[in-house]
């Protein structure tokens, strides 16, 4: 097994360099000069010029995407062009709220998803299974920024039992952080609970009617014993995949909840950092949640070897 964690390992290296080629080409792409914004509207021509020569923007493709590689394999995202700031330490600021709103909606879709996905399983065609079924099919259709509106109405200006914006820090006040990032993460998070009930639903279907189980139940066993000990165990495979895909997504989707509920969070400062068209704190956002995302799929991959003995003997 620590062969095989061994080789996916090596196997990101070539992945993260494709993430970082791409990163570059798309960041160079985007329409806009960052010299002419730099240098102001009303700046002559040899002013922009010289931003440009500064940012090194005068410089032949290959060559900046050399200089990009060089500074990323050293750890160094470079310097924001607006703030003069590293944008290393620009995400280290933004990085806790994030982080906090995508845990967040994380355990919320794991506390949700996976009794209901359970419970409805277990029960085919009865009248809680239709319930969840419903459900997860309106949380799957349901927009993460039409539930943040609507929660926001209801719970913070209505009732005001939840700050309506803001975000309040872990290591400031507890009960605040968890008040201020608690709409968010269940607007965030509800995609995820409901494909995570419905994945696990439709697998629980298919392995409780195997041959295994049946023998399980013929020898005696609890119905919750087989159901949690047996059959669990080799549903939770399509959930573990969806898990995955949903880490890339609530860091995707952050940046439209964080800009309702006003948290100074990655994905702010990604669309501040896009309007303003800062390429090396675009390109350091993007490359940051990248490395997230690629880190969480090895973590799925490993968690795939031990709930199927099958990879582990590839």
């Amino acid at each position: 097994m620590l062969r095989l964690i061994g080789k996916r390992v090596l196997g990101l290296i070539p992945l993260l360099i494709l993430v970082s080629l791409i990163v570059f080409l798309l960041v160079s792409i985007i329409p806009g000069d960052p010299a002419v914004t730099l240098a102001g509207e009303n700046a002559t021509e040899e002013r922009v010029e010289q931003m440009r020569e500064n940012l090194g923007l005068d410089e032949p493709l290959v060559q900046r995407y050399g200089s990009f590689m060089g500074r990323l394999v050293k750890g160094d995202l470079g310097t924001s062009l607006f703030s003069s700031t590293e944008v290393i330490d620009l995400i280290k600021a933004r990085a806790p709220a994030t982080i906090s709103l995508t845990l967040g909606a994380m355990v919320f879709a794991i506390l949700v998803g996976v009794p209901a996905g359970l419970i409805a399983g277990s029960r085919q065609g009865s009248l809680i299974d239709r319930i969840v079924t419903l459900g997860a099919t309106s949380g799957v259709a349901l927009p993460s920024y039409f539930l943040a509106i609507i929660f926001i109405l209801f719970f913070a200006v209505w009732r005001s039992w939840f700050p309506a914006t803001g975000y309040v820090p872990l290591t400031e006040d507890f009960v605040g952080w968890l008040k201020s990032i608690t709409l968010p993460a269940i607007a965030l998070g509800t995609n995820g609970a409901a494909l995570m009930s419905r994945q696990l639903r439709s697998a629980l279907v298919d392995v409780l009617q195997q041959d295994y189980i049946r023998t399980a139940r013929a020898k005696g066993l609890r119905s919750r014993v087989v159901l949690l000990k047996h059959a669990m165990k080799n549903a939770s495979g399509p959930m573990v995949t969806v898990l995955g895909i949903q880490v890339a997504y609530l860091l995707g989707g952050t940046v439209v909840i964080e800009y309702i509920f006003g948290i100074a969070g990655l994905g702010q400062l990604a669309y501040n950092a896009v309007t303003q068209k800062d390429v090396p704190l675009i390109q350091g956002i993007v490359m940051s949640i990248a490395i997230v995302v690629v880190l969480v799929n090895l973590l799925i991959d490993i968690a795939y070897m031990y709930l199927d003995p099958k990879v582990r003997g590839r």
